[in-house]
């Protein structure tokens, strides 16, 4: 998808309107159109980036810190237990728009959601060597 196809860049361009709750020069939050739950929002770079991958490292930790100060603000503004924040990364995750976006999802006691636990499916059944090789490829970088 280019640049000029994304939902998420015609809302910074103002194209779209959103119902905008943060924006400064690197990052942009809005409510999701099709919210979870009340205060569902998402919080996106400006720039285009396809998956966590494609975001230079400064504009992550830019988009980490927007989610820290905003995350218990949403959950302050409907009077949330608690929230899921959360990335979709690649189409094989569920991302649906291939521009990233957290979630910040606010959760309530028994509002029958699941934990991120339950994201996955089935849970593999990994031998001990198979743990020790995924764990030593993650570590060197590959």
């Amino acid at each position: 998808m280019s640049q000029d196809d994304c939902i998420f860049c015609q809302i910074v361009d103002g194209e779209i309107p959103s119902r905008t709750v943060f924006e400064d020069d690197v990052s942009m939050a809005f409510l999701d159109a099709n919210p979870l739950a009340p205060g569902h929002t998402l919080v996106i770079p400006k720039r285009h980036h396809e998956t966590l991958d494609d975001v230079p490292e400064d504009a992550a930790a830019h988009l980490f810190g927007v989610l820290h100060r905003l995350t218990p603000a949403v959950e302050h503004a409907v009077d949330a237990d608690g929230s899921n924040v959360a990335f979709n990364n690649g189409e094989a995750a569920g991302q649906e728009v291939p521009h990233v976006h957290a979630h910040v999802i606010p959760r309530f006691h028994d509002d029958g959601g699941n934990p991120i636990h339950a994201v996955a499916g089935r849970r593999p059944d990994l031998s001990e060597e198979e743990l020790d090789e995924i764990a030593a490829d993650i570590e060197s970088g590959h």
